[in-house]
């Protein structure tokens, strides 16, 4: 049974003050600083961005959240999406979904393709707004128009599900191969089960394992699972042990409780077709991945 997990943005949390009367600020470039307190809405917006990433300042989420404040009251997008942010944390802002979906929808109604899927986030789960999956799908739908790759994969889950919109695997697969192109990973696995199981698209082993090889390269475990258990019996890759036993072996390492169980029983029994050598050399591959991957 295939797993959605809906995806909407969240990014820097900051926290809100009053900004220093300078003339010039240590680090920021004067002629930027100069239209932003002149009160230029994207100077503003990018004088934030740099307090908020510590770019060439001293990291200070204070001063980026009012300078964000700045740029929003002048209806900057950007802005007023940041502030939906803020105000979903409770950060530099009071805590309150109600806000944080007022500021998304500001920015949405600009155009915003981020602001677009969060406020589509917060429709889907009832968060500030009253639950409206009609809602949801509509602006999932506004930011898939845009290319956002989190909100194809929401829509193409809604259409696999039937949810809001009518049911059709064929639009699904459409809208998680675009995510899937951009490297979306929940999208890629998606896309590999609807071909595993002939569903929306003409069943095709060989490109399932090419899509679920995408998903578990991203450390995505259910990928993982799959891609090795395709090894294993050989459907859609030719059969390898080896291969099999590698991705079973970082299904086990990633997954927790009942499926870690499952992953790891099934790494033990392609284990015992292995040699010592082919054995050392699968877990040595593994570790040599969760080294790289897992810091």
């Amino acid at each position: 049974m295939t797993t959605h997990w809906k995806q909407f943005l969240l990014a820097f949390t900051f926290v809100s003050a009053a900004i220093p009367v300078f003339s010039q600020i240590k680090g920021i470039d004067p002629t930027l600083l100069g239209k932003a307190t002149a009160g230029d809405a994207e100077s503003e917006c990018r004088v934030a961005q740099i307090y908020a990433k510590g770019d060439r300042v001293g990291q200070d989420f204070t001063q980026a959240a009012a300078w964000y404040i700045k740029a929003a009251d002048q209806s900057f997008a950007q802005a007023q999406y940041e502030l939906g942010l803020l105000s979903l944390v409770g950060q530099g802002v009071p805590q309150s979904d109600a806000q944080a979906a007022a500021w998304f929808r500001k920015a949405a109604d600009q155009g915003l393709a981020e602001a677009q899927l969060s406020l589509g986030g917060l429709y889907d789960h009832g968060q500030g707004v009253k639950q409206d999956y009609a809602q949801a799908a509509g602006w999932y739908r506004k930011a898939a128009l845009q290319g956002n790759a989190a909100a194809q994969f929401n829509l193409g889950s809604y259409y696999e599900l039937g949810n809001a919109v009518p049911q059709d695997y064929t639009q699904a697969a459409d809208l998680y191969l675009r995510a899937a192109k951009q490297g979306n990973a929940s999208a890629q696995f998606n896309l590999g089960l609807l071909y595993d199981n002939g569903t929306g698209v003409a069943q095709d082993l060989t490109q399932a394992a090419l899509w679920y090889n995408k998903a578990a390269d991203q450390g995505l475990a259910r990928a993982q699972y799959n891609l090795g258990s395709m090894f294993a019996q050989g459907q859609g890759v030719p059969q390898s042990y080896a291969e099999a036993y590698y991705w079973l072996s970082l299904a086990a390492s990633t997954w927790n409780g009942a499926r870690q169980q499952q992953a790891a029983q099934a790494r033990d029994t392609v284990a015992t077709r292995l040699s010592p050598t082919e054995l050392l050399n699968a877990q040595q591959r593994t570790q040599k991945w969760l080294g790289a991957h897992q810091k």
